[in-house]
């Protein structure tokens, strides 16, 4: 099919819910991906940051067919060894807590939220999140999502939930109360526009929980799996959650998402209080482990450590030449450039020249490179970049 049939079809039978290119992908490999008309893109934000040791990786499609010629999907009635085996190396690599799978990291934070509700008292039923957040798109993730411009012709939204600005610890403080269940937060913000945590705030949450009898909860649905350099980006903090989420680069490209709760916790999640039907299904389970397997085997932590610091290091070089850079920021391969306009039509010029980027919040562009990124990889992204703000 030619690009256009492909655009034609979408525009007849699928519902235009997404601002989509006028792309049409039909391969990715590694840091790339190619179009119906033999352009390649080298792809420094691969799949909404999924696919995050890059495109079809091989271990992870090896792990894909072996398992697709075992077993698919089997409810959660039965035990299945993709499952435990995952649900080990996650809870080895974090706090030691207990999984819960679903598909999506809305369902995690869903999950995260009615555990919360469940394992606290009756008369904790608030919710503290911050401005500039994003948690999802169900109604109970989006309206724990600080940001009035995702609740447009949605409202009413539920009730118990309270938005303070983000890293400000008296706003925290002022609105702690008997009737709150748990404060849930991103270490680092992602839609919202590479805001990152201090120590201090994050320890303040933990502490105004502990005394109040409330729980942490660590969205790291974006932060989770190796991104910023370490498993979790809450790793790079000293502290602790009660509750983390975490799905997007879990599966390596397929769609999984998990809830990890301390064991006391997890505890009061009983049969019957929620579910997920293709939650840890075995295609789903091999694939992460896989995933989990090949960020250690090829020592990818450390990989997006040391390139994060080098593209932070050569986009901070930028600010020198152009003034629309205002500052970069970032932990390991999760990193924002600040600019003082908005950014859309540079990201559209990116991608004429064979560069995705993502701009948001109007004036943030994105750069979240697959952690197998080379130098020379960043070195041509840089270029291309610098070039068009040049034009």
């Amino acid at each position: 099919m030619t690009t256009q049939e492909t655009i034609d079809l979408f525009d007849k039978y699928v519902i235009a819910n997404y601002p989509r290119l006028p792309r049409v992908i039909v391969k990715g490999q590694g840091c790339y991906m190619f179009d119906a008309d033999g352009s390649k893109i080298l792809d420094m934000f691969p799949g909404w940051a999924v696919s995050a040791i890059g495109h079809c990786h091989p271990k992870v499609v090896e792990a894909i067919r072996s398992q697709a010629g075992r077993l698919l999907h089997i409810d959660n009635t039965f035990y299945s060894e993709p499952q435990g085996k995952l649900a080990r190396l996650l809870s080895e690599r974090a706090f030691g807590g207990k999984c819960f799978f679903c598909n999506s990291g809305a369902e995690a934070n869903e999950a995260a939220l009615k555990l919360a509700r469940l394992h606290t008292s009756q008369q904790k039923y608030k919710f503290i999140t911050a401005e500039g957040s994003f948690h999802g798109r169900t109604f109970a993730t989006l309206t724990a999502t600080a940001q009035p411009k995702h609740h447009e012709g949605l409202l009413p939204l539920l009730p118990g939930f309270v938005y303070v600005p983000f890293n400000d610890i008296a706003a925290l403080e002022s609105v702690f109360s008997d009737e709150v269940a748990a404060v849930m937060v991103e270490p680092i913000q992602g839609e919202g526009g590479i805001n990152i945590a201090t120590e201090d705030y994050l320890q303040a949450i933990r502490r105004l929980c502990d005394e109040n009898g409330a729980l942490m909860i660590l969205d790291e649905v974006t932060t989770g799996i190796g991104r910023t350099g370490k498993w979790f980006g809450y790793q790079h903090f000293g502290v602790e959650p009660d509750i983390m989420t975490m799905a997007k680069a879990l599966g390596g490209g397929v769609a999984i998402g998990a809830m990890m709760a301390k064991e006391e916790i997890a505890a009061s999640l009983v049969p019957g209080k929620h579910a997920s039907t293709f939650g840890g299904n075995a295609l789903a389970c091999a694939a992460a482990v896989a995933t989990i397997e090949a960020i250690e085997e090829e020592n990818l932590l450390e990989n997006a450590a040391q390139l994060g610091q080098y593209t932070k290091d050569k986009l901070g070089q930028l600010k020198q030449k152009h003034h629309i850079i205002d500052h970069v920021r970032g932990i390991g391969l999760m990193i924002g450039v600040q600019l003082t306009s908005p950014g859309a039509e540079i990201v559209d010029k990116c991608l004429e020249k064979g560069l995705r980027i993502n701009c948001t919040n109007d004036t943030v562009l994105r750069f979240m490179p697959p952690m197998i990124v080379t130098k020379s990889q960043i070195d041509q992204a840089v270029d291309i970049l610098d070039n068009i703000l040049t034009e």
